[in-house]
């Protein structure tokens, strides 16, 4: 687990005005004193986890009480972020109801939240929402800081800081860069904008350790998630001529390796890796009757798009969709749109 926040700093970064104009109006909302539910989509992510965890030690510095409180638990591989006492998730329905406001982080929609949706629904308070995602949102209402152009998360975050002159410990730091690092496939992707890496450098000033983080996130995998990535690798199909791949995680897979389902984070990466390759995608059955696909594209393929086809949504090049129906069945709607839409680029 992390130790409590230290003293930090605050950064000399310009913030965009309306990422400014949206910080002041979640700081008139969450004030000194007030108890706080911290919350982010199922399955969380390193965006989704680092945002909420940075928020945690920025809102306890400035006298309020935040609880981290998740519909899952969260990966073994970000526990070191942790603060002690920080995750409620356990008891995460009970923290938000008792809470005077909610701030969901790295979502805009209800559905996201599984089964902590109706106890947000039902709050009383306001909603804070942070996110970066393409979606109209369905959140009760409450200040909103987003916006599509950021790398990540953990980059609004960063602005909400800025914007308000608190300052930033070297644990807060490290959150938000775990969360940057995640969503830019470590600098890889096209949303590594200059930005990015300029909040990026900004971070490591205040004290961020990138050669640890990495350790933590991408070099501590349990065997199991090694033997997985080879079984699924071992369904990938490719179609060449239009540019599609996919691969299909076997139903009793995870179980088999002791895995869970951030075992499967990046794995989708590979067959968008193959030559030629505009649009690859990762099919697996969930236990509630729908199967989830995850589309990871190149060039002028927009993966949102093609999501928002199926309830779905994230970004130009990544995102993902929740689906009824079984995995056979969703597999072929989804790859004949897929070989529609590739037609059409």
């Amino acid at each position: 687990m992390a130790p409590a926040a230290s003293a930090g700093t605050v950064p000399s970064i310009g913030v965009l005005p309306e990422r400014a104009a949206a910080a002041r109006e979640i700081a008139a909302v969450l004030t000194p004193g007030l108890r706080v539910a911290l919350t982010t989509h199922v399955n969380s992510d390193g965006d989704g986890v680092g945002s909420e965890v940075a928020l945690w030690h920025l809102l306890t510095a400035q006298g309020l009480d935040p609880v981290i409180t998740n519909p899952t638990p969260i990966p073994d591989r970000f526990q070191f972020m942790l603060p002690a006492g920080a995750d409620r998730s356990d008891r995460a329905a009970k923290e938000i109801a008792a809470a005077r406001a909610v701030v969901v982080m790295d979502i805009s929609d209800l559905s996201r939240l599984g089964d902590l949706g109706p106890a947000v629904a039902a709050g009383g308070g306001p909603t804070v929402c942070i996110d970066h995602h393409v979606s109209p949102g369905s959140l009760p209402a409450g200040p909103r800081l987003v916006d599509p152009e950021a790398a990540a998360t953990a980059e609004l975050v960063f602005d909400l800081a800025c914007a308000l002159r608190w300052p930033i410990s070297a644990e807060a730091a490290r959150a938000m860069y775990v969360g940057i690092l995640t969503d830019t496939g470590a600098f890889r992707f096209s949303n590594t904008s200059p930005r990015a890496l300029e909040v990026a450098s900004a971070l490591l000033r205040c004290g961020v350790d990138p050669e640890s983080i990495y350790e933590s996130v991408y070099s501590s995998a349990p065997e199991g998630r090694i033997r997985l990535t080879a079984e699924v690798l071992g369904t990938l199909v490719v179609e060449p001529d239009i540019g599609l791949a996919w691969v299909t995680v076997p139903p009793d897979a995870l179980a088999r390796h002791g895995a869970t389902a951030d075992d499967l984070d990046g794995i989708v990466e590979f067959p968008r890796s193959i030559a030629g390759v505009r649009l690859a995608l990762l099919f697996r059955q969930l236990a509630n009757g729908k199967a989830k696909v995850s589309f990871r594209s190149l060039g002028n393929v927009d993966a949102a798009e093609l999501a928002h086809q199926f309830g779905g949504g994230g970004h130009r090049k990544a995102a993902g969709a929740s689906i009824d129906g079984s995995l056979a069945a969703v597999q072929e709607r989804v790859l004949a749109a897929a070989r529609a839409y590739l037609q059409t680029c």
